[in-house]
């Protein structure tokens, strides 16, 4: 009985003392969770809440490296998106750019690095095994070409060019090269409802940050309007 009586002051101090310990220790977790909320608002575009560039580009190399002839890099590019913007006003515009960034992240599947580049131009990279390509490709071409519906239930046409470029045609795990090439048959694509994947040819074609350049027409980006 003696023993049961001094159990609590054996015990009781200690507990006492892990459980100031633990006061600061739970503002610190706080903090912590609270930073890391913060980093990650940073990495991702709120727009479409995919992966800003730096962020992108790290997660893409890594994938590259590790899956190697089995991945696709994928250029898409919205298509007349100029036009919705002016006309349709800047919240449609808005609206088309983060339903984009929905159907290509439910299509590249959550191991991808998913990113949008600046503007109306996204980029992905996913493992994709070469008998798949033409069939995936052609289904993200659709997925991008389904209306978009604004706020007020009004809806609008919406189309997207793409263009890929895999390791095994051409040689190369480098994102830079890859996704330049990607760019080149995106524009050959341009428009016609179809995704152009890169050829050795596609390789050579000048370019300036990764975007093609001397295209008439063409932006400081390379993109034409």
């Amino acid at each position: 009985m003696d023993s049961v009586l001094r159990t609590p002051g054996r015990f009781g101090p200690r507990t006492l003392l892990i459980t100031a310990a633990a006061v600061p220790l739970t503002g610190w977790v706080v903090h912590a969770v609270v930073l890391h909320k913060q980093l990650a608002a940073t990495r991702r575009d709120p727009l479409t809440g995919l992966l800003r560039r730096d962020t992108y580009t790290a997660r893409a190399r890594r994938l590259l490296a590790r899956h190697g002839d089995d991945t696709a890099v994928v250029m898409i590019d919205a298509d007349r998106f100029k036009a919705i913007n002016d006309g349709l006003g800047h919240a449609a515009g808005d609206t088309v750019l983060a339903s984009i960034g929905t159907r290509l992240t439910a299509w590249a599947g959550p191991h991808a690095a998913v990113g949008r580049l600046g503007g109306d131009e996204f980029a992905a990279v996913l493992q994709l095994a070469p008998g798949r390509r033409a069939q995936r490709l052609e289904q993200l071409v659709r997925m991008l070409h389904t209306p978009v519906t604004l706020d007020g239930g009004r809806t609008v046409a919406v189309a997207a060019s793409v263009g890929a470029a895999t390791p095994d045609v051409l040689g190369t795990r480098d994102l830079t090269s890859l996704q330049r090439a990607a760019d080149a048959a995106l524009y050959d694509g341009k428009h016609s409802g179809r995704a152009v994947v890169a050829t050795a040819t596609h390789a050579t074609t000048p370019s300036i940050n990764g975007r093609r350049a001397g295209r008439p027409g063409t932006s400081s980006w390379g993109r034409a309007a």
